[in-house]
């Protein structure tokens, strides 16, 4: 682990987020002094189930309200800033756009000029999506490609990517993005996603639901390996002012759709069953994966994790979060 991050200030906003979690426990590994911005007490979070938020500095508070930023930058004297708090949820966009909006778009825009007028912030790094791209003729996705979403959630993905990016180019904010794919992993409790929901159903012997036609294809990207990413920017972007308004793709560059993820998760488990298949999705990108070739070169950045030992991770964590007894260990019960 770098000493970089030793005894810096570092502030998560969205901690109590999916990776917002996995991101603060790492940086607290590093020995980094955390502070942790945070809207809603998330009981089942990763952050309060495990007792992180014990061992960082809290504020309550509205991303969207830039007074509020501009003295927890002040007070805390935050050198490094990973901007995680958003609406993340294509569904809840299509049906809240204006929340959505406020949260992706306004929020990025306050916290960067919050930013703007704090000296000792160094690094931001914004995390995009590559949602941000909307839907593309070519695949895989590059940084090179427009911006152009036209939904609701990928439209704020695009506008945040580009508020950043202005504020790099104009103000030379020391800010870069990170456009990944769907996170998963240990953690998430949004059971409407196609692992954490699998999963759940199959250790209740029940059917997985799919709620797509099956045949969306996603690039899934581990959250182990997305902490580490974005720790690793920060770092380099510390280093090197040339990689200030740059956009990373982080990505295993590799494609699955929907069945074939669930049909992954199903034989890691034993579950012999067919998931049955809704086709409720709308105003979704029907085919996305990315390219992390900038990543490799300019990052020396490569995955920790295969999707084999990702998954394999991924399940032992929701069978201990569900409280389900380990195969192996029934096996040695029975036989005794």
């Amino acid at each position: 682990m770098s000493s970089h991050w030793r005894d810096r200030s570092v502030l998560v906003t969205g901690a109590s987020g999916f990776l917002g979690a996995w991101l603060v426990r790492d940086l607290l590994g590093a020995e980094a002094n955390v502070v942790c911005l945070v809207r809603d007490w998330v009981p089942q979070s990763e952050l309060f189930r495990s007792n992180i938020i014990e061992k960082v500095s809290t504020v309550r508070g509205d991303i969207a309200d830039q007074g509020l930023l501009e003295r927890l930058l002040g007070e805390y004297e935050v050198e490094v800033v990973f901007h995680l708090a958003a609406q993340t949820i294509v569904g809840i966009a299509n049906r809240n756009p204006v929340s959505t909006f406020s949260a992706n778009i306004e929020g990025t825009w306050s916290l960067l000029e919050a930013c703007r007028r704090s000296p000792k912030v160094a690094s931001i790094v914004v995390a995009s999506s590559d949602k941000a791209y909307g839907e593309q003729e070519v695949l895989p996705y590059t940084e090179a490609m427009p911006l152009q979403g036209k939904h609701p959630y990928d439209v704020s993905k695009s506008c945040a990517d580009l508020i950043a990016q202005s504020y790099a180019v104009t103000y030379a904010l020391p800010v870069a993005i990170t456009r990944c794919g769907n996170f998963y992993g240990g953690g998430d409790l949004n059971w409407n996603r196609v692992v954490p929901g699998t999963i759940r159903s199959i250790f209740r012997d029940e059917q997985p639901l799919i709620r797509s036609d099956g045949q969306f294809v996603r690039d899934y990207f581990y959250i182990e390996d997305a902490a580490a990413a974005y720790m690793l920017l920060a770092e380099r972007l510390s280093q090197d002012p040339a990689l200030r308004g740059s956009a990373f793709n982080f990505s295993n560059e590799s494609q699955l759709s929907v069945l074939e993820i669930v049909k992954l998760i199903s034989a890691k488990m034993g579950f012999p069953r067919e998931p049955r298949i809704l086709n409720e999705a709308c105003n979704e990108i029907r085919h996305q994966y990315l390219s992390a070739e900038r990543a490799r070169t300019l990052l020396g950045w490569k995955p920790q994790f295969t999707i084999d030992e990702a998954l394999e991770r991924t399940i032992s964590w929701y069978r201990t979060f569900l409280e389900m007894p380990d195969p192996v260990s029934q096996m040695r019960m029975a036989a005794r």
